[in-house]
């Protein structure tokens, strides 16, 4: 079994994702890159990694049954490999039993022998014999098993939605969703015929006008004539919106305050126009290169300066700033599903405090009557409500407006009882989203 098998190259980013800092995406991206798998096998390759991610806590929880021994303990290779083959026996009706489990042997190298006597036995009992707790002495412990979530996560969520929606909303984080493109000229009515006739399957987006959604074959496009030529943007409808919370005009000043990757900085300069200025402001070298890179391929020109926000090197006031805040990601788990098994409740907390830190240090550079949006990828009250609400118990010049005038018609649904962009996977079928708007006096 090698990297240029699909399984192969599953293993490899699932042994990469829990060992290092990396990112299953974009490791996957890379290692498909370089492969000449068909089509089929690269789809298969992706549904093993964001599926064993998705369930790792539920195939963890029924190989302690299998293994009687902590999953921990074992060699990353081997745990990986079992999770790998369980999957497939639990989750991939179309895989033959006898194929997942050889697969994951010759993965295991050395821990086959461990491997092919657990994945035979659980193939043995079928899906219907893996037991899992029973409900009633622990209804947050079942469900955070049964869909593989943390239980501290569980707890918090059910807390937010309630607990007879949370299974939906946990259900909804293990189905990968679809890939949201921002058309860069409204008046480009040809393009999703031709990204069509690319190959991918292409619909219109649900709540923002300029959006498409990409069901399948999204990687592929960067290979396309219309991607190069700066006519699209990948960018999730959430995203979109929020950038028109900005109330951007022609002729408007604006600061994003946590710039990268771009995509809210590139559509506020195509909303200002040449005659307006567009600042982005990255800590990071590579996030501002990122920035000049595709406001290069788009044809933009916002000025992108390595800075942190809490101590902004800019002297003027502008019309409106955006904090796009650094999360704990957690409402991106469809397309992020490791952050699950990485983030702890401790981690919240600490975002927090940068997130408040962040909105003192551009608040003065919002001018009397300009605007401040806050946003972050997160559904998590510590990161949401109660940031704005500590913000505003200091900040006496500003005011929550409702986000709705800002809103298309059609995303008006979005906006929450208290007037946020507020978006949930199980509802809306998109990222778990939270956006204000703040109006200085």
């Amino acid at each position: 079994m090698t990297a240029r098998d699909p399984r192969g190259v599953a293993q490899d980013v699932l042994v990469r994702v829990e060992t290092t800092a990396a990112f299953a995406d974009v490791l996957l991206a890379r290692r498909l890159a370089g492969t000449s798998l068909a089509a089929a096998d690269r789809a298969l390759a992706t549904e093993l990694v964001y599926g064993t991610l998705a369930w790792q806590g539920r195939l963890d929880h029924h190989l302690e049954q299998l293994v009687h021994r902590p999953i921990a303990a074992l060699d990353a290779p081997v745990r990986a490999a079992l999770r790998l083959g369980l999957y497939q026996l639990l989750f991939l009706d179309r895989v033959p039993a006898y194929a997942a489990v050889d697969a994951s042997v010759r993965l295991a190298r050395r821990g086959g022998g461990l491997v092919n006597a657990v994945l035979r036995r659980a193939a043995r009992l079928g899906r219907d014999n893996l037991a899992l707790p029973e409900e009633p002495s622990d209804p947050i412990g079942r469900l955070a098993i049964e869909w593989s979530h943390p239980r501290w996560l569980v707890e918090r969520l059910a807390a937010q939605v309630g607990a007879a929606e949370v299974p939906a909303l946990l259900a909804a984080h293990n189905v990968r969703g679809p890939v949201a493109l921002r058309i860069v000229r409204p008046n480009d009515t040809e393009l999703a015929g031709e990204l069509s006739a690319h190959g991918a399957q292409i619909a219109p987006g649900r709540w923002a006008p300029e959006a498409l959604v990409v069901e399948r074959r999204a990687a592929r496009l960067r290979t396309c004539r219309a991607y190069r030529a700066g006519r699209f943007v990948f960018q999730g409808e959430p995203s979109q919106l929020v950038t028109r919370l900005l109330g951007i005009e022609a002729g408007s000043s604006v600061l994003d305050a946590c710039a990268a990757p771009g995509g809210k900085t590139l559509h506020a300069a195509a909303l200002a126009g040449p005659t307006g200025s567009v600042v982005a402001l990255d800590p990071h070298r590579s996030g501002v290169a990122r920035i000049v890179a595709e406001a290069t391929r788009l044809g933009v020109t916002p000025r992108a300066v390595v800075a942190d926000a809490r101590r902004p090197p800019l002297r003027r006031a502008v019309d409106a700033v955006l904090v796009d805040a650094p999360c704990s990601g957690l409402g991106t788990l469809r397309r992020h599903p490791e952050l699950r098994w990485r983030r702890r409740p401790e981690d919240l907390p600490r975002f927090a405090e940068l997130q408040r830190d962040l909105l003192a240090g551009v608040a003065p550079l919002v001018r009397p009557g300009g605007v401040l949006v806050y946003a972050v990828c997160s559904p998590l009250r510590e990161e949401t409500d109660d940031v704005i609400a500590g913000f505003l118990a200091t900040e006496a010049r500003f005011a929550r407006e409702s986000v709705v005038p800002w809103l298309p018609p059609e995303a008006a649904a979005l906006a929450s009882a208290e007037g946020a962009l507020r978006t949930w996977p199980h509802r809306h079928d998109v990222d778990a989203f939270f956006a204000v708007r703040l109006r200085a006096r």
